[in-house]
């Protein structure tokens, strides 16, 4: 059987894919994704082929001209035009999967890779570190700054996330640390708290760990992600984009309470992580009940 998936966005829009991926192929399906070109390497490290769609998110998001608001109507019709040309002919020969909308839990590939050495150690080294990244997103500016204040200012240690925005220390004070990619499913388990931008990958990595969370929405889906973060009490959305020390700090001074840890804690064991699996089942089931190839 052959399976297509589509998506466009970042890292944290294409990791789950990567996951249903691995989790039909593990089922006898052959599968390919629709993707933009900046995931190739990733999808490669699991052996999925790509078709790539659209121009590199990281040329959208971090080019010399970024793109502003008024680009966004022009964008989506040019990505959704190359959608319609590409995609036909990738899916030749494949059927669609006719279901009902169902909840599988979360869509996760598991990350075996261990921390470098000189993470481990400044783990030891003390508390928990607060993280903060911003993953593929044009950073607000100063961000490293203000994070780096705010979380020296409730008397935490920080982890810096350089991601696509190159964000760094701003001093050589040794109770900050710079980290480029690296597992967040090891390390968010020993962090303090994960202030983000809200991507969903981001998100659910840090809900899964029990991480409490302040999220920094920046476009698209992540205010709706922010919300969903405070509705549920394991952290704090903050008021715009563009944090100050202060309002970080404020931000900062909810996740890190007791209530918010347990809270994250609560939600962290509810969590289906073989959300693959059901969803690759689902699948595979609904063509087999059919009949198809």
């Amino acid at each position: 059987m052959r399976v297509l998936l589509s998506t466009y966005g970042g890292r944290g829009d294409v990791e789950p894919l990567a996951g249903l991926a691995v989790g039909l192929r593990a089922l006898g399906a052959e599968v390919r994704v629709c993707a933009p070109p900046d995931c190739a390497e990733r999808l490669a490290e699991v052996g999925v082929p790509l078709v790539p769609v659209g121009p590199p998110v990281r040329q959208l998001v971090h080019g010399a001209t970024p793109s502003s608001a008024a680009d966004v109507p022009r964008l989506v019709a040019e990505l959704i035009a190359e959608q319609f040309d590409k995609l036909p002919a990738a899916a030749e020969g494949q059927e669609p999967a006719d279901l009902d909308v169902v909840q599988t839990g979360a869509w996760i590939l598991p990350d075996q890779r261990p921390l470098p050495a000189e993470l481990e150690a400044f783990l030891d080294a003390g508390t928990p570190p607060v993280y903060v990244g911003f993953g593929s997103m044009r950073a607000p500016t100063d961000v490293a700054r203000v994070a780096i204040e705010a979380i020296r200012g409730q008397g935490r240690r920080a982890l810096v996330a350089s991601g696509w925005a190159d964000l760094a220390l701003i001093d050589d004070q040794d109770d900050c640390f710079a980290v480029g990619e690296v597992n967040q499913q090891q390390l968010f388990g020993r962090v303090a708290a994960v202030v983000h931008h809200g991507g969903a990958g981001t998100m659910t990595t840090a809900a899964r760990a029990s991480a409490p969370q302040v999220v920094v929405p920046q476009m698209a889906d992540q205010p709706y992600f922010a919300g969903r973060v405070a509705e549920l009490g394991i952290g704090t959305a903050h008021d715009g984009p563009t944090p100050t020390t202060e309002s970080l700090s404020a931000a900062l001074s909810t996740a890190l309470t007791p209530k918010t840890r347990a809270r994250a804690a609560a939600v962290a064991a509810t969590i289906h992580t073989d959300g693959t699996t059901v969803a690759a089942n689902l699948l595979l089931d609904a063509v087999s009940r059919e009949g198809r190839p």
